[in-house]
C-alpha cells in the first residue's frame, strides 16, 4: 500500500491577500478558485509537484464558537501552514523582504541539519522554507 500527499488545508482570513502572497510572491499556480457566498476555496500548485495542491481558505466548519476559536489562533499566528522546499533560498527571501512579508527567521543552517527560514502568510500562518 502506497498513501501519497494529494492536497493539504491553509486556513485563512483574507482569500485575497492570501492569494497574492502564494501567487504572486511565492510563484504558485492556481488551480482552481471556487467561491461560495462568503467562503472561498483556491487552490495552489507547484508545476513540479502537480499531484500535490494547496487549498487556502476561510472557510471553518463547526459551531459559531468553534469558528470564533479557529479564526483567534489564526489571527494569533498560532497555526503552522505549509513547508516548503527550494533551490534559491535566499532569492525566494529576498522576493519575500521586498513583498513587505514578515520574516520570522532568516535563512540558518539549523541543529537538524536542514537549511531554511520562516515566514509568515498574511493571516498569520507560519510558513517555513528549506534549500
Amino acid at each position: 500500500m502506497d498513501i501519497t500527499l494529494s492536497r493539504a488545508f491553509v486556513t485563512v482570513t483574507d482569500p485575497d491577500k492570501a492569494l497574492a502572497f502564494y501567487r504572486d510572491v511565492l510563484g504558485l499556480d492556481v488551480v482552481m478558485d471556487v467561491p461560495n457566498g462568503d467562503f472561498r476555496w483556491i487552490t495552489v500548485g507547484s508545476k513540479s509537484q502537480p499531484g500535490v495542491a494547496i487549498v487556502l481558505t476561510n472557510y471553518i466548519q463547526g459551531s459559531p464558537d468553534d469558528q470564533s476559536y479557529v479564526a483567534g489562533l489564526v489571527a494569533k499566528g498560532a497555526l503552522n501552514a505549509v513547508h516548503f522546499h527550494t533551490d534559491d533560498l535566499d532569492g525566494v527571501f529576498a522576493k519575500l523582504a521586498e513583498a513587505g512579508a514578515e520574516i520570522v527567521s532568516e535563512p540558518t543552517t539549523q541543529p537538524w541539519g536542514a537549511r531554511d527560514g520562516a515566514v509568515r502568510d498574511p493571516s498569520g500562518n507560519l510558513v517555513r522554507i528549506e534549500a
